[in-house]
């Protein structure tokens, strides 16, 4: 009787066995009772040891080991949601407080800008083919390719949509008389210096042409030098803002530095020194644009402007914010 398992099956096996022997089944029935008895009584003392050799070794744990192992899980679910936060705020609050003044800016037009022809001396060296001939071939484009590698967006190559840098061929002063006024900067200069106070940024180091964000701001190529007709055109790297570090001190600054200029408000001022002559440019309007809207690097021979290119959101590489700032007499 001690060795039988009762589950359903083995109950009504033993039953049967019953009524075929002839056994009195009111004598099998408290002999089950007895037996269910005793192992409800044994299954709570093994419970009761269990839980109290459980007890004896948590006992030997110390104190700070215990309250670790009890709060540990929620620590680092805490931990978990601040950095999810830390990632996702900085975006939605660009979604809702910068994008939607940057739309309100913007002229509607029944022409999209980028497919508008500026009518100035300049070339944009930039086609986009939708079909080519191989060998007096037309062969068609399959469409766009996949890149499975991460792009390094330190790096200018990457920031347009193709990976390669439009050319863009300043006009010259035969073509344009009132070019013949350009300040006097020396055609060979390397770099000048951008302060924007309201960001904090000051003394950094913005380099006439090259690709490296990672060491300096880039003053794209062909592009108005600072105070001439047309529009200094100076693209920066951008991270999260709350790892925006523009101080001088910081060997990395050039990593973060264009974080927060989408947050300059109309009339903040912009300075630009070059060969000892300091300019001051006053912003105007913030844009968002597309990463193949090449339209940006356009020069208007009117005006003197400046434009400023970071990603937008802040973190992503998925829009390009620009800021347009114009010169002004102090």
């Amino acid at each position: 009787m001690d060795d039988l398992d009762f589950n359903q099956p083995a109950l009504i096996k033993l039953y049967r066995q019953a009524v075929m022997t002839g056994d009195d089944l009111e004598q099998l029935e408290k002999k089950i009772s007895k037996f269910l008895k005793r192992s409800l009584v044994s299954s709570k003392l093994e419970d009761q040891q269990a839980k109290t050799k459980a007890t004896k070794l948590k006992d030997r744990l110390p104190k700070p080991v215990r309250w670790g192992a009890a709060f540990l899980p929620l620590g680092l679910i805490l931990v978990g949601l601040v950095l999810v936060a830390n990632a996702t705020l900085p975006i939605m609050a660009y979604y809702v407080n910068t994008l939607p003044s940057l739309k309100a800016s913007q002229l509607v037009a029944p022409v999209p800008q980028d497919q508008v022809l500026d009518i100035n001396p300049l070339i944009i060296a930039q086609t986009e083919v939708t079909d080519h001939t191989v060998l007096g071939t037309k062969v068609e484009d399959d469409g766009p390719v996949i890149i499975d590698t991460e792009l390094d967006y330190t790096n200018l190559n990457n920031w347009f949509g193709d990976q390669t840098l439009p050319t863009v061929e300043p006009a010259s002063e035969g073509s344009l008389p009132e070019l013949a006024e350009q300040p006097s900067i020396a055609p060979k200069i390397v770099d000048y210096r951008l302060d924007i106070p309201e960001v904090e940024i000051s003394n950094a180091r913005v380099a006439v042409g090259g690709t490296d964000l990672d060491k300096s701001l880039i003053h794209y190529p062909g592009t108005a030098l600072p105070g001439q007709l047309g529009s200094p055109v100076i693209f920066g790297h951008s991270v999260l803002r709350q790892f925006y570090n523009p101080s001088e001190k910081n060997p990395r600054r050039y990593n973060s530095i264009f974080s927060t200029i989408m947050t300059l408000e109309k009339g903040d001022k912009i300075y630009l020194t070059a060969k000892g002559v300091r300019y001051t440019y006053v912003v105007q309007d913030k844009i968002e644009v597309k990463p193949t809207d090449t339209y940006i690097l356009a020069q208007r021979y009117d005006s003197r402007q400046l434009k400023l290119v970071t990603c937008v959101p802040e973190g992503t590489y998925l829009r390009r914010g620009v800021v347009i700032a114009q010169l002004i007499k102090e």
